[in-house]
């Protein structure tokens, strides 16, 4: 079970800020990357403006995973280079509010704990996150491996494998951010709340995982927010975190500014 703050009141761990806290973090807090980090699906920044052959222009049936592995070879055939793909996923612009959203965890590092879990790829996440200044704020980075072989090809795999049949088979959030919550909880941290912030079909999994404690950020209008709506609709209380839509992550901030107020 996830630890009970005991009627401590929020203002008082801030003593320790700056300096070395014995508190482990009280929240946790669980970031998508395409199209709620950045503004973009960054699959799609890198393929803007590709001559590509026709069968690599949309994703046929199968996997999107394995379209883009395709995909990522053909441009390095083409010559496209390291340096010019990492400058791409540098330039993807963040989300309306994130950058405000970061300097607001940044000053609470010692409260929030921050994960990424993301389908898109270690190489171009990192790199953008290290573009904005924001890399460090992560304590983990979950996406589909990526590197660049001896001719300079950015190779992509799967994530892992699994069972869940509303997830595409290289990657499950929910089973990603199960196993993170018992891993942290076999080192004796067990948070709070856990916040998620999305945007995509493939958050509103794991975040179905989430208790009356916690809140789902789902991006206002997308399709994470369309399926909790539904899912209310349906089955009333079947979805039971509290939900908050956005449309610039300044509203995300606000939420955690207001409950950094209050008591836990």
């Amino acid at each position: 079970m996830r630890r009970c703050c005991q009627g401590v009141g929020l203002p008082c761990l801030f003593k320790g800020v700056g300096m070395s806290s014995p508190h482990p973090p009280l929240f946790l807090l669980v970031f998508d990357f395409d199209e709620t980090i950045v503004d973009e699906n960054s699959d799609d920044s890198v393929l803007r403006g590709r001559a590509l052959p026709e069968p690599l222009r949309h994703s046929p049936g199968g996997s999107y995973n394995e379209h883009m592995q395709r995909a990522l070879a053909f441009l390095g055939e083409q010559g496209v280079r390291p340096a010019e793909l990492r400058a791409v996923y540098e330039n993807i612009p963040l989300s309306p509010g994130m950058a405000e959203l970061f300097q607001l965890l940044s000053k609470h590092q010692e409260l929030f704990e921050l994960v990424l879990i993301s389908d898109a790829n270690t190489f171009g996440v990192e790199a953008k996150l290290r573009a904005a200044g924001a890399r460090s704020l992560f304590r983990k980075v979950f996406s589909n491996p990526a590197s660049f072989d001896r001719r300079g090809v950015l190779t992509l795999g799967p994530y892992h494998s699994h069972k869940c049949l509303q997830c595409p088979a290289n990657m499950c959030k929910r089973k990603i951010l199960g196993e993170y919550l018992a891993e942290r909880a076999r080192e004796d941290v067990e948070f709070q709340r856990v916040f998620y912030v999305g945007d995509g079909a493939n958050d509103f999994c794991p975040a179905g995982t989430l208790t009356a404690a916690d809140v789902a950020f789902p991006r206002k209008g997308y399709p994470m927010h369309r399926l909790i709506q539904e899912s209310q609709e349906k089955q009333p209380g079947a979805f039971q975190a509290a939900v908050v839509p956005w449309e610039s992550a300044v509203e995300v901030a606000r939420y955690l500014q207001e409950l950094l107020r209050r008591k836990c």
